[in-house]
C-alpha cells in the first residue's frame, strides 16, 4: 500500500487559469506538477497544481507577482 503524505493542492475556477499557471511554472522552474482534483477536495474545475506543502508561499508569492489566479489552497494528505 502506498504511503500517504502532505500534498499542497491549488485549485482553479475554469480550466483556462489551470493551464496559464501549469505554462508561467513550467517556464519559471516553479515546483509541481497538474493533476486532477482530488476527491477531497471540491473545486470549480477539475485540474489542480500538486506541490510540496512547503511549495505553498513560493507559489503564492510568485503566481500573485505574474497576475495569475487560483482558487483555493489546500493541505491534504494523498
Amino acid at each position: 500500500m502506498r504511503q500517504k503524505k502532505l500534498t499542497l493542492i491549488v485549485t482553479f475556477a475554469t480550466t483556462t487559469q489551470a493551464m496559464a499557471v501549469e505554462k508561467y511554472c513550467l517556464e519559471n522552474s516553479l515546483p509541481g506538477r497538474i493533476i486532477p482534483v482530488p476527491r477531497e477536495i471540491t473545486a470549480g474545475c477539475g485540474l489542480s497544481w500538486k506541490a510540496a506543502p512547503g511549495d505553498r508561499e513560493l507559489l503564492a508569492a510568485a503566481l500573485e507577482g505574474a497576475g495569475l489566479g487560483w482558487e483555493e489552497m489546500h493541505i491534504i494528505e494523498i
